[in-house]
């Protein structure tokens, strides 16, 4: 049983799917909003990640439009069960938050931001189910750090299976996991995702927080393993025709996006590079927001 306080200021909710028990976050305007498409926030994936790391859209979006994030499957307040964590499964839970919020405001395409590896799954099921997406702004993604495609098998993830039983191996999985996110350490991996000293104390406080539950080594160590990345994102990423906003940074460790180049030439992508770190809505909201609101601007037009 998950004791985790909620990451979001929004209304809580969870969620029964084929990916288990999700936990939602709902932000729903008190007065009409002019823009009633919903918006869907999907977070990164690493030792402890959750919605929190979309706190500043969530709080800015949600006093215009109905705005959802999730927690994915073995992260958050969602479901930490020892399974099998894979694109696949992570894909069936943003399908799973898409058709709950289809659900409440029927039909309507939506427009989605997801950040790192949390891009990978939203262009996934943008590709599967492309009716279902207006747009889609990637931050930070990952699969762009080299210059030839991951162009792999259908469905299949880069990792191995044989590392991640190493790493899961009763000896080793847990305590690699405690050592990994002692709070010291986590404050050190965030200053590297950021590129400077100075994180959103918040989140620190929140991930330690998330890594203290019961289950928090599961994910994480499909992570490590790299079973949680896809072997065929760069097929993935042409295949997707509807507008794409893709921004990032130029400091700390996530710097490499060569693969940008290949995509340049697609009219619905659109790119934008941001003088900060790999989480420039938390550094530079306001200039975020008003780059985001006119790609949005853009797509209705288009």
């Amino acid at each position: 049983m998950v004791s985790l306080p909620p990451a979001l200021a929004g209304d809580p909710f969870t969620l029964a799917s084929a990916a288990g028990v999700l936990s939602l976050y709902a932000g729903l305007p008190h007065h009409a909003a002019a823009e009633e498409r919903p918006l869907l926030l999907i977070h990164s994936i690493n030792a402890a990640a959750s919605a929190a790391e979309m706190r500043p859209v969530f709080e800015h979006y949600r006093r215009q439009r109905p705005t959802y994030a999730i927690d994915l499957p073995g992260y958050g307040c969602s479901d930490r069960s020892r399974r099998v964590y894979s694109p696949r499964l992570m894909t069936d839970a943003v399908h799973a938050l898409v058709g709950e919020v289809q659900r409440r405001h029927g039909a309507t395409p939506v427009d989605a931001v997801a950040l790192s590896l949390g891009c990978e799954y939203l262009a996934r099921a943008a590709h599967e189910v492309p009716a279902a997406f207006r747009t889609a702004a990637l931050l930070s993604p990952t699969g762009f750090n080299r210059s030839e495609p991951f162009a792999g098998p259908p469905g299949s993830s880069r990792g191995s299976s044989r590392v991640h039983r190493y790493l899961a191996a009763p000896w080793l999985g847990g305590r690699l996991f405690r050592g990994l996110t002692r709070p010291g350490v986590i404050r050190y991996f965030l200053q590297r995702t950021w590129g400077a000293k100075q994180i959103d104390e918040a989140l620190w406080a929140y991930d330690v927080l998330s890594t203290r539950e019961p289950g928090a080594e599961h994910a994480p160590l499909y992570f490590l393993s790299g079973l949680l990345f896809s072997a065929d994102i760069s097929t993935v990423y042409q295949s997707l025709a509807l507008p794409v906003w893709m921004v990032h940074g130029v400091r700390g460790d996530f710097v490499d996006y060569r693969y940008q180049a290949a995509l340049a030439g697609k009219t619905n992508w659109s790119f934008t590079v941001m003088p900060t770190g790999a989480m420039p809505h938390f550094e530079q909201p306001d200039d975020f927001f008003r780059r985001y609101d006119a790609f949005l601007a853009l797509a209705r037009v288009g």
